[in-house]
């Protein structure tokens, strides 16, 4: 499973990509706007601090305006991903987009349907919202294991890219049901390595270490 931050703070993205685990960066216009930069600076910047992609959100709703911007964004740097909302005009930018050899996210999917007709647009990405489709009472794990059982039925090249992750069980439940990316926030990310029994073992070691007075080198 590849590992995308969902954040567009600089420092963090930074800090994740020099563990080596960080494959991609996922933003939008609410993590810009929190971020309280220019879109296209901060932007520029992120592509700077990863090898892979980085989707970038397109703002126009409508076609004509999703490729007007869809072309300033790409030339940001060459690992840019467009990001494109689950409607018809999203989905046909995505079609066109794709078509041109460009990176496309489908964003604010909710529906296996929706996820179907991502895949037969050609989608790079699909991101199916598991924390705000369990917000609304439905399973978000259930929708991911729908999709790929669909994906698979008929082997689209479609990603599933599971977001709006809330904590490290959605990314335990979705590497289980094959799920091929998760974006996450910065915490949610560190918080995997985190267990109890690791820091009792590390903490165990340490007292024991310091009890033979030595060091290394």
């Amino acid at each position: 499973m590849k590992f995308f931050a969902d954040t567009a703070d600089t420092a963090d993205i930074a800090d994740l990509a020099a563990t080596g685990l960080l494959d991609g960066v996922t933003t939008n216009p609410s993590l810009i706007a929190k971020s309280g930069r220019d879109f296209i600076e901060v932007t520029r910047e992120i592509c700077g601090l990863v090898d892979g992609p980085v989707s970038a959100e397109v703002v126009a709703l409508d076609h004509a305006g999703m490729m007007r911007e869809a072309e300033i964004l790409r030339k940001i740097a060459s690992n840019v991903c467009i990001k494109v909302p689950l409607t018809l005009d999203g989905l046909k930018t995505c079609k066109a987009l794709t078509g041109e050899g460009t990176m496309v996210n489908v964003t604010l999917c909710f529906s296996a349907n929706q996820a179907l007709l991502a895949a037969k647009a050609g989608a790079t990405f699909v991101s199916p919202f598991v924390g705000r489709h369990d917000d609304n009472g439905y399973d978000g794990m259930e929708l991911i294991s729908d999709i790929r059982l669909i994906y698979d039925n008929y082997a689209f090249e479609t990603q599933i890219l599971v977001a709006s992750v809330r904590h490290v069980m959605h990314v335990y439940e979705a590497a289980k049901i094959g799920a091929d990316v998760m974006t996450a926030p910065p915490a949610v990310i560190r918080a995997l390595v985190k267990h109890v029994l690791t820091d009792k073992g590390i903490e165990g070691f340490m007292a024991d270490w310091a009890k033979t007075g030595q060091s290394i080198g």
